[in-house]
């Protein structure tokens, strides 16, 4: 088998990502060496290659669930949102400067030479490439200098998978109006639609696929049903809309309650999901000083605008807040950004441009933003002998300051002082024996009679990348997307009225 295809969706979190990994994960199982694609994407979660390069968090995912190294081809431009009109551009792994929606415009000719140049390289490389949209293809503002969606199937010939989210309501419509939106050149390449996230009995949706497939002529590759436990490894705050935060069972002396605060510029939350995997560990997302009243752990994570997430917290009061918890004895853990703010001082001439900003002086860390990013994967021990791995994506320079009083090392590269404490690598939750001992002492100072279990994080990661590769072994037309991957595009696809608005 050979060739490519491109899953698009009627909206943003449709289920691109995981149909791309689930597709990933069915074709690695079938010994297809297949890699995943995105040519552009805009994500606040991220992570870092073996070389160094900086790319969204959902193909790492992907990559892992085909069972590959991730690399920087694999998502060439990723675009960090920095407020709500710039974003923080990455190219191929690197930073490429700041830019706002319409200074980014003129790049995007050059940008699509380097994605159209990545794709023809793991096309050289791998059997099969899935590529993964942005948004929706039917974005017609965007669509002239569109880079992800149509414009790239359109410059490399690619057959285009259409998935609807039914769980939101009109996906009918949804799909439908996505291929009639879209001129001739474009609708020649929509091969098909897939429905996701469906519930309840197969026979009441039926002849609703019939009449869509009438309708545009194309068919209906599978129905996915609504899967719980799938929430890992989240592509951006648009899927901490799903964040779970209702508790499974009963809260109770065993239990430890997580409260991990909402940042407006929250990035890598993914940090969190080990903690969610556990047993017995309730977590949930906050945005009031009052929603940390009971927790046995508040975590501060990272942030794409450390000293603007700052100044939030201390509008919120929840600032104020980590301040009282400290001097009651009870943990805060801040992880990168939220190990910052947690300082004395932060001097940013590079992110904010603020120069020197007060923190919340609960550590004694002073952070100095340097204009290169610091990325890499990291390797270390622990105090107390355990091994440790983990990553870094920062600007953000802490250095612990002397003397340092009471303030004793945290993880390899942290600090502790009392009930609080900071690193500045993300995934070091993902460690186990870290994790567990982290618990431990949590329940501790919080009197819990609480025993972490001996979860396997990993194992939980591989575990649900498998039901992805099940649910698209079960419910899709493999034989159909097989046919898409070595024929390409089918041809005599009806044009569907009125098309592109002229």
């Amino acid at each position: 088998m050979s060739g490519a295809l491109l899953v698009a969706g009627t909206t943003s979190d449709a289920g691109k990502t995981v149909l791309v990994a689930g597709l990933c994960r069915w074709l690695a199982r079938e010994g297809v060496r297949v890699a995943p694609f995105k040519a552009q994407n805009m994500a606040l979660n991220s992570a870092v290659t073996a070389d160094g390069a900086e790319i969204g968090r959902a193909q790492a995912m992907q990559a892992a669930a085909a069972g590959v190294e991730p690399e920087a081809a694999m998502n060439p431009v990723l675009l960090k949102p920095g407020g709500d009109r710039h974003s923080h551009l990455v190219v191929l792994g690197k930073p490429a400067g700041e830019v706002d929606a319409m200074g980014y415009r003129p790049r995007k000719a050059a940008l699509a030479e380097i994605s159209l140049a990545c794709l023809a390289d793991l096309r050289s490389r791998y059997d099969v490439v899935i590529c993964e949209g942005a948004g929706s293809p039917t974005e017609i503002n965007l669509r002239d200098t569109d880079i992800a969606n149509m414009g790239l199937a359109r410059a490399a010939h690619l057959p285009v998978i259409v998935v609807g989210d039914i769980d939101r309501g009109g996906v009918f419509a949804a799909l439908f109006g996505t291929i009639a939106l879209l001129s001739a050149a474009d609708q020649a390449l929509i091969a098909g639609w897939v429905i996701n996230k469906f519930r309840g009995d197969p026979r009441l949706l039926a002849p609703g696929l019939r009449q869509l497939e009438q309708l545009t002529g194309r068919p209906v590759h599978g129905v996915l049903p609504w899967q719980a436990g799938l929430w890992l490894d989240a592509e951006d705050s648009l899927d901490l809309e799903s964040f779970p935060g209702v508790p499974t069972g009963t809260v109770g002396s065993g239990t430890l309650r997580v409260a991990v605060v909402r940042l407006p510029r929250i990035s890598n939350v993914t940090d969190i999901d080990a903690l969610r995997v556990e047993p017995g560990v309730n977590v949930r997302l906050v945005t009031r000083p009052e929603d940390l009243a009971d927790a046995d752990l508040v975590v501060l994570p990272g942030t794409r605008a450390t000293v603007d997430d700052l100044g939030w917290l201390r509008r919120t009061g929840i600032g104020r807040a980590l301040a009282e918890r400290a001097a009651a004895g009870r943990p805060v853990l801040g992880i990168c950004g939220g190990y910052q703010m947690l300082g004395r001082h932060i001097t940013d001439d590079v992110e904010s441009r603020a120069g020197a900003v007060a923190g919340l002086g609960l550590l004694p860390v002073t952070t100095t933003f340097a204009p290169e990013k610091v990325l890499g994967r990291r390797a270390g021990t622990a105090a107390g002998g355990e091994p440790v791995t983990g990553y870094e994506i920062r600007h953000g320079i802490p250095v612990v300051d002397e003397p340092a009083g009471d303030a004793e090392p945290f993880a390899v590269d942290g600090c502790r002082r009392g009930p609080v404490a900071g690193s500045s690598w993300h995934g070091l939750l993902e460690n186990d024996g870290f994790r567990r001992a982290l618990l431990i002492d949590t329940a501790a100072r919080a009197g819990r009679s609480f025993t972490p279990a001996t979860t396997s994080f990993a194992a939980v990661r591989q575990r649900r990348l498998d039901l992805l590769g099940d649910l698209v072994a079960e419910h899709l037309d493999t034989a159909a997307v097989r046919g898409l991957l070595e024929g390409g595009p089918p041809a005599g696809l009806p044009f569907i009225p009125p098309g592109a608005p002229r």
